[in-house]
């Protein structure tokens, strides 16, 4: 949902700068120094009150803080956040595959009871889809309360930031720390887990990474509203701490208007569309012929080095087959010339077979598997062609 511009506000708000934010690219002992360096560098550099804000497409990442348990009306942080950006001035749209909270836009990928891996599992396909230029991510709670690998948990979450920059390089990542709990098993671990949270997000940022840590220190347990979850205040702090922070990183330059999302690649077949199977991201996974019904597995977008691409994933020849009857499949994005595709008679060929993307028999079955065949023109090798992408 998208609201209209308006001028910035000039300073960044006391409140704002007070909570936590987002750890600068030098050096810091503590989240809470970083926190202080990063407020005062944004003071020091207050924007042009002239300058149209960027628009901002966020996506809030995470597991039931995210989605909203504990918060009356279910909107989390997010309610807060949005209400906060939109005074701001920032054309404003909220993704994800879930919706809680009746907030003017409650599109979110908040899921329940999540540890990180399993964040980790859904990343590539979410991020392909709705391609944020934003990401609020808060998760590791599960992990320290649930004593799910905790030794191994700050390189699951390395890794997942990795995934995020790989997946969205274009985008902010804000990583909040993982906020104050009463569980006496998740605390006797939480700090440690935070201070390497810290380290490891300072070490990107110092490679020139557009990641920053966001210290949720400012709750304490009288901002719960159990054990794990925030109450309304709490969340409240927390929206203060990603405000800032993404106030901090349009400030440095590093947000700018979101890519062109993906769409449909529209069969000469009439009312078919190229579809991934069961919208399963796994290599291998057939690409076939369906139904058109703007499901996510028919979301694709043309990159400029010439891939197709859905749920994270290129479309690839399998095998790197050449021959006529190759099955098209999606596979990790590997930049194999059997992942290449160009615009040609209305449809795609790829180039090194000099064959076509092919709907068999001109079927109309829905689950038809694509192949590479012979060009020649037919229906059932054209396909819409889609704007390219970066």
């Amino acid at each position: 949902m998208m609201r209209p511009r308006a001028a910035l506000l000039t300073l960044l708000t006391a409140a704002a700068l007070g909570v936590g934010i987002a750890v600068p690219s030098t050096s810091a002992a503590t989240p809470a120094a970083a926190t202080s360096a990063v407020a005062s560098s944004a003071r020091d550099a207050a924007p042009d009150a002239s300058a149209a804000p960027a628009p901002l497409r966020v996506m809030p990442l995470g597991n039931s803080i995210t989605w909203g348990v504990g918060s009356p009306s279910g909107n989390s942080y997010r309610g807060f956040l949005w209400n906060q950006l939109t005074a701001d001035g920032y054309p404003l749209d909220f993704v994800g595959s879930v919706r809680n909270g009746p907030m003017p836009d409650p599109d979110n990928e908040g899921h329940s009871g999540w540890r990180i891996d399993q964040i980790a599992s859904i990343a590539d396909s979410v991020l392909a889809q709705y391609r944020p230029n934003v990401i609020t991510l808060e998760i590791g709670t599960n992990d320290l309360n649930g004593n799910y690998e905790v030794p191994t948990a700050p390189d699951r979450m390395s890794a997942l930031i990795d995934q995020i920059l790989r997946d969205a390089p274009d985008a902010t990542v804000l990583v909040g720390t993982v906020i104050v709990s009463t569980s006496a098993t998740e605390e006797a671990t939480r700090p440690a887990f935070n201070e390497k949270l810290a380290q490891l997000v300072r070490a990107k940022a110092d490679a020139g990474a557009h990641v920053r840590l966001v210290d949720m220190s400012a709750l304490t347990p009288a901002d719960l509203s159990d054990a794990l979850h925030p109450n309304d205040n709490g969340f409240s702090k927390m929206a203060d701490a990603f405000h800032a922070g993404i106030r901090a990183a349009d400030q440095a330059g590093w947000i700018s208007a979101p890519v062109a999302v993906g769409g449909p690649v529209r069969s000469g077949i009439s009312g078919k569309c190229l579809d991934v199977n069961a919208g399963s991201s796994a290599n291998g996974t057939a690409a076939q012929i369906w139904s058109c019904n703007g499901t996510g597995a028919q979301v694709w977008t043309a990159r400029a080095d010439g891939t197709l691409r859905a749920l994270g994933k290129c479309l690839d020849a399998l095998g790197g087959g050449t021959a006529n009857g190759t099955k098209a499949v999606i596979w990790d994005c590997n930049g194999g010339a059997n992942q290449v595709w160009q615009a040609y008679q209305g449809g795609y060929r790829n180039p090194v077979s000099g064959r076509c993307l092919d709907d068999p028999g001109s079927s109309t079955t829905d689950g038809t598997q694509v192949v590479l065949w012979d060009c020649n023109g037919g229906p059932n090798q054209r396909w819409t062609a889609l704007p390219v992408t970066a």
